[in-house]
């Protein structure tokens, strides 16, 4: 691994004002020095379908594999809907699990942050999620946590971060997923 972490992160909302997207660029913002953060599009990953990936992987599901397998790690910044992780998350998740071996997401350090309007912050989403690492054998940063709820109350209509304490929290959060990825590496964990 160089001495500058290459992170990819994704949010997994498709809306164009979502506070997940908004959350995602303001870590692109406020990451630490020695860290850049690459965002990737969801839209371009189609639902996974076993037909589908037994022709080849469609351009946007093989484009969104290489962004992964070329990170050093991946945040996933997820929102909850019906207290769970939405459809948009989990779709991309299936998808960098396959093949079962050998899949991008194998032994990739992962850290998952999230917003919500309401009080939990995306936290059940978040929870749904880590599960799903224990097959594709992605260790997920445990702690700090970073739930941000009532997001809708922290960031502007542009959607830029406007609350502080949420900001200070992101930093924190960011420095500690720093270290946890170069733990994963000097440990031999990470792909």
């Amino acid at each position: 691994m160089a001495d500058r972490l290459n992170i990819l992160g994704f949010a997994g909302s498709l809306r164009q004002g979502s506070l997940n997207r908004a959350l995602l660029r303001a870590a692109q913002a406020l990451a630490p020095e020695g860290m850049a953060i690459a965002v990737f599009d969801l839209r371009a990953v189609p639902l996974y379908d076993g037909d589908v990936e037994a022709e080849g992987d469609p351009e946007g599901v093989a484009a969104f594999k290489r962004a992964i397998a070329e990170a050093d790690g991946v945040i996933m910044v997820t929102p909850e809907y019906n207290h769970g992780v939405p459809g948009v998350m989990k779709n991309a998740v299936d998808w960098a699990s396959r093949p079962p071996r050998g899949a991008p997401l194998d032994g990739k350090p992962v850290g998952l942050i999230g917003a919500s309007p309401g009080m939990t912050g995306s936290a059940r989403g978040q929870s749904q999620l880590r599960q799903a690492f224990e097959f594709t054998n992605s260790p997920c940063m445990a702690q700090p946590e970073l739930l941000v709820a009532r997001a809708h109350e922290k960031f502007d209509a542009e959607g830029r971060l406007t609350d502080e304490t949420t900001a200070k929290y992101l930093v924190r959060w960011l420095e500690a997923f720093a270290a946890f990825v170069r733990r994963q590496a000097a440990a031999g964990v990470a792909s």
